[in-house]
């Protein structure tokens, strides 16, 4: 029987004092349903040290690892880089282009993340033409992508998960309105995932009107993550292993 791994993941809590305890309740036992739980960003309301420490509160200590990556919201107040800290000193994983390798029940299970950026996706896509704001603009999403699938396939890892929170395919936005999907997500994050070997899931956030399920064109399956589309405190994704991919 190959071996599975279950992940559990959420993204879009938005968290401030007024909704610290609403998750915390179903992930005392998370242990008992999960091996990890992934954020997909936007943790926060507007990005402040004092709302990354509700988000500590709510789900450092947990009894699995924790790997998170920042939305939007959480660059808000420019404070970037002091809301990670808060969050790697609770004890939580915080990727940006940058990739970790957890060991569960002996699969070796490598996630890379990024924030990623928008820029459209296959046939209604901004390009690097016209004035420098729209070049800077796309090319700002295509080299987070480049980073981004570069770390996922120096993964040393059996299996991997591509953490995002801009979505990588058109069908996870489904439910949002048209005129937005160049600001919800990128066709680049899709062929950086798909360029990369034995990636099982690929998990995203930010769509709030969005639908759950899609796939990469390379076949990668896409899951939206966003607590407004699961409506709960997270899902679990079972992942099969191929013995092939299991260390003897």
């Amino acid at each position: 029987m190959s071996p599975c791994v279950r992940v559990a993941a959420v993204g879009d809590v938005h968290l401030d004092q007024d909704v610290v305890g609403r998750y915390r309740p179903a992930l005392e036992h998370l242990a008992d349903k999960a091996d990890l739980l992934l954020l997909a960003g936007d943790l926060t309301r507007h990005g402040t040290a004092e709302e990354a420490r509700c988000v500590a509160r709510e789900f450092g200590a947990l009894p699995v690892p924790v790997v998170a990556i920042l939305g939007n919201h959480d660059y808000h107040a420019d404070a970037q880089e002091e809301v990670s800290a808060v969050l790697q000193d609770a004890g939580l994983t915080v990727l940006e282009c940058t990739g970790t390798v957890l060991d569960c029940a002996g699969v070796r299970i490598g996630i890379a993340g990024t924030k990623g950026f928008g820029g459209g996706f296959a046939g209604a896509c901004a390009s690097e033409f016209g004035e420098p704001e729209m070049k800077a603009f796309t090319r700002h999403g295509r080299e987070l992508a480049a980073r981004f699938g570069s770390t996922l396939a120096k993964l040393d890892c059996d299996v991997r998960i591509s953490l995002t929170h801009y979505s990588p395919v058109p069908e996870t936005l489904l439910g949002e309105p048209l005129e937005i999907y160049p600001f919800l997500g990128s066709y680049h994050l899709a062929q950086a995932i798909d360029a990369a070997p034995d990636v099982a899931l690929a998990v995203h956030g930010h769509a709030h009107a969005g639908s759950e399920r899609g796939t990469t064109p390379g076949g990668v399956p896409v899951r939206n993550v966003a607590h407004p589309v699961i409506k709960q405190a997270y899902n679990v994704y079972q992942l099969s292993v191929s013995p092939a991919l299991t260390p003897a």
